[in-house]
């Protein structure tokens, strides 16, 4: 039993590590050597209102994106948007001096932070973004990822 079970383990972790490459091999060659487009989008404001600014993102598939996102309101805020999140490629998150790589779902930003998010569109579609915190969505922090071909 023992022998099985650590087979299916050994598959299963197989199957993730070589995801990110089969993912990666979509990404044009050469397409994170060209600039990035940068947009910015406020989680929250200065007046501690529960809203996304813009909360209407418009990307291009194949394209090079840095997606800053700031919170200059006094709560903490997500930037949850799964959906668009399986839809890309992401090549980083830089936030402080930490950088993280890999498949990334949300992005919880504390009072005063900042985070910058580098990824190519891959998949066109329209995509729910909210703050997953409880209350927020229902207030109104909601927005439209859309991506275009």
């Amino acid at each position: 039993m023992f022998p099985i079970f650590l087979s299916l383990i050994l598959l299963l972790c197989t199957f993730v590590l070589n995801s990110t490459p089969a993912i990666a091999a979509n990404v044009p060659h050469g397409i994170l050597k060209q600039p990035a487009t940068e947009m910015t989008v406020s989680l929250g404001n200065s007046a501690n209102e529960l809203k996304f600014e813009p909360n209407d993102l418009q990307f291009e598939s194949g394209k090079r994106y840095e997606l800053r996102l700031t919170n200059p309101s006094a709560q903490k805020h997500y930037f949850t948007a799964k959906d668009f999140a399986d839809a890309i490629w992401t090549q980083k998150i830089e936030a402080g001096k930490v950088e993280v790589k890999g498949a990334i779902h949300e992005v919880e930003l504390k009072p005063g932070a900042e985070a910058e998010w580098f990824f190519v569109p891959l998949k066109p579609g329209k995509y729910i973004l909210h703050c997953s915190i409880a209350g927020h969505t229902e207030a109104g922090m909601t927005g439209e990822i859309v991506i275009s071909n």
